[in-house]
């Protein structure tokens, strides 16, 4: 099972959530997000052998610094999590302003690809580790008003799916959708309808052992956490 996770866009939703019961597990966990307060409050309850940091993952050298600190500390993680995305506000695609896309391609693919160049070296030397994309429903379907997310998340498919077939023996890659959590993300979608969807806590206490038992099999595949 794996024994260090690492997990981007911790700060929040499902990544908070997982977090906190990874630690409850004995499990260690690395993370980052781009609120420095809530950075604060998250290493503050969790304490050591946990480690959190403040980093943008659209900033690749602020990833580079990131990861190196994470290696030196913790070695390769056994599994590494690109959960860090953002949806646009709800709009017609001619309505979306240009950096507002931008901005979400820039989070949801890009921070993607800057995490994993950083990370997946080590990850390859050692020849294990999962690595964990995470999409989305709307990266295999679609819905009107949010065209730049569902861009963004079938890159991850594709990306996730091309990666798969590039990684040495040992390592895995996959998509992984976590289905309707409520989160903000949904809240902004869905308004009170969201409060139907089970809560980030439900989510990671069903979620967690499966993706912990996670291998080289999963690779390349398309998958939904229980």
């Amino acid at each position: 099972m794996s024994k260090t996770v690492v997990i981007t866009g911790v700060t929040s939703g499902i990544g908070r959530a997982l977090a906190d019961w990874l630690a409850r597990e004995g499990r260690v966990v690395a993370g980052c997000g781009r609120n420095a307060e809530k950075i604060a409050t998250l290493a503050a309850e969790l304490g050591s052998p946990h480690d959190f940091a403040v980093c943008d993952v659209t900033d690749d050298a602020a990833v580079r610094e990131w990861a190196a600190r994470v290696l030196a500390r913790m070695g390769p993680p056994d599994l590494l999590l690109n959960n860090a995305a953002l949806i646009n506000e709800s709009r017609p695609l001619w309505e979306v302003p240009p950096e507002e896309f931008s901005r979400v391609v820039d989070v949801n693919v890009k921070g993607v690809f800057h995490v994993i160049r950083h990370f997946l070296p080590a990850m390859a030397d050692r020849k294990s580790g999962v690595i964990v994309n995470v999409s989305s429903g709307w990266g295999r379907s679609t819905s009107p008003d949010v065209a730049p997310y569902c861009a963004t998340k079938y890159a991850i498919e594709g990306l996730s799916s091309a990666l798969a077939d590039e990684i040495p023996a040992g390592l895995a890659v996959a998509a992984v959708s976590p289905g309707t959590v409520n989160t903000e993300m949904l809240q902004s979608c869905f308004g009170e309808a969201a409060a139907h969807s089970r809560t980030p806590e439900q989510w990671a206490e069903s979620a967690g052992p499966w993706l912990l038992e996670l291998g080289p099999e999963a690779n390349g595949r398309s998958l939904t956490t229980p």
